[in-house]
């Protein structure tokens, strides 16, 4: 979602002119850009590892799936009042904090021995998770000059989509060769490893900002803030719904072995990296018209899973197609959102930020439940009703301003 944030904001979101420029933290940035990785690799770890989680823990698909779940709806919740609850603590304080509770819940999911403390541990991490992107641009802002944001930003959001194309292809790798444990060991030290590098490279950087609930609440009274962040709720719950599930998809219906769901896995992230590109080029004239591409594009995707899934060729290039019609999503919200709300571009953030997570929730609840009674396609046919439900609304009620190329 959020690595298309820079490209959506350059001309808004600036600091403060100062007498003179602050030198450029580089270091500071990767680390934030780690952070990044770090936290969206082990939000999607599940997806890629539910069937031996399920067996493992003794539960349903569905059930584990909840593991997703737990993170985004406690992000959610997190995104809006981690910056309130903790405005008057030194922002590397807070930092340093989420990245350890992003190292403590990667622990305790790779040796949890029952669904509820696997539960809890992803509740931390979703702390962690909406706490660090409520933050990071502003955090961003303070270790760049003005003029050099943009590009500071868009290092930060590589992390994004290095983890879209390695996140699930390696945890199903990993998870194949020592256990789905293993994987989340491997995504604690690679914590740990981010955790060390900011103590050493980010500086205090005492509270600036005041934020406040009436400013989110004055946000809420204008109507296209409303229709985005409907949008988002549903087009984004209909993804998950198919993402979160795709591992079943895989290996019951499309009867693919461990490597080839690896490949396929890849091929989604390939083309979700891609598709950020291809998403940004039509959203620079219109996100009206970059969302409904990508919601044409699943829609169309699903229907062919729902008919042809079962065979692997076909799943392979549909999921690959699915990656890179995600990719569109990002930007044309986020394009979307700062036009609807250009005098208060960090509130709206938060709340983007909020509306992904609880589409993410959502998804993996509904997705779960028809995944348990009508198999491993309800992901794709819950993927069907909400993206196409959310298509009609932009198509509706979206942005019609056309910007020149």
């Amino acid at each position: 979602m959020n690595d298309t944030t820079c490209s959506a904001r350059p001309p808004l979101l600036t600091a403060t002119p100062t007498a003179e420029p602050i030198p450029a933290n580089w270091m500071g940035i990767v680390s934030l850009a780690l952070g990044v990785f770090g936290l969206v690799t082990a939000e999607f770890l599940p997806a890629s590892l539910l069937t031996a989680m399920a067996a493992d823990l003794n539960i349903s698909v569905g059930a584990a799936g909840q593991a997703v779940t737990a993170t985004a709806a406690v992000a959610a919740l997190a995104a809006l009042t981690i910056p309130l609850l903790t405005r008057n603590f030194d922002r590397r304080f807070v930092l340093l904090f989420l990245t350890l509770l992003l190292v403590v819940s990667n622990a305790l999911a790779a040796t949890a021995n029952s669904f509820f403390v696997l539960i809890f541990a992803r509740v931390l991490l979703g702390i962690a998770l909406g706490g660090f992107w409520s933050m990071a641009a502003a955090l961003a802002m303070r270790m760049v000059p003005d003029n050099l944001f943009a590009r500071a930003m868009s290092i930060v959001l590589t992390g994004v989509s290095v983890a879209t194309v390695c996140a699930a292809p390696l945890g199903a790798y990993i998870g194949g060769l020592w256990g789905w444990r293993s994987a989340f060991i491997a995504a604690s030290c690679l914590s740990l490893v981010t955790l060390v590098t900011q103590l050493f490279v980010i500086p205090a950087m005492p509270p600036k900002d005041n934020p406040s609930l009436r400013i989110l609440a004055q946000l809420l009274t204008r109507t296209q803030v409303r229709v985005v962040l409907l949008a988002v709720v549903l087009m984004i719950s209909g993804h998950f719904a198919g993402f979160t599930y795709i591992r079943p998809l895989l290996e019951e219906v499309a009867q693919l072995s461990v490597s080839a769901i690896s490949a396929v896995l890849l091929g989604f992230g390939i083309g979700g990296f891609f598709g950020n590109f291809a998403g940004a080029f039509i959203a620079e004239r219109s996100e009206r018209n970059a969302i409904i591409f990508g919601g044409a594009l699943i829609i169309a995707i699903t229907i062919t899973l729902l008919f042809a899934g079962s065979l692997a060729s076909v799943t392979a290039v549909s999921i690959a197609l699915w990656g890179f019609a995600f990719g569109a999503f990002p930007i044309g919200f986020q394009t979307w959102i700062v036009r609807a709300a250009p005098d208060q571009v960090e509130a709206a953030g938060g709340l983007i930020v909020a509306a992904f997570q609880v589409a993410i929730a959502s998804g993996a609840i509904g997705g779960g439940i028809l995944v348990d009674y009508f198999g491993a396609l309800g992901g794709p046919l819950l993927a069907l009703i909400t993206t196409s439900l959310g298509t009609f609304l932009v198509l509706s009620f979206g942005p019609r301003t056309k910007r020149p190329a």
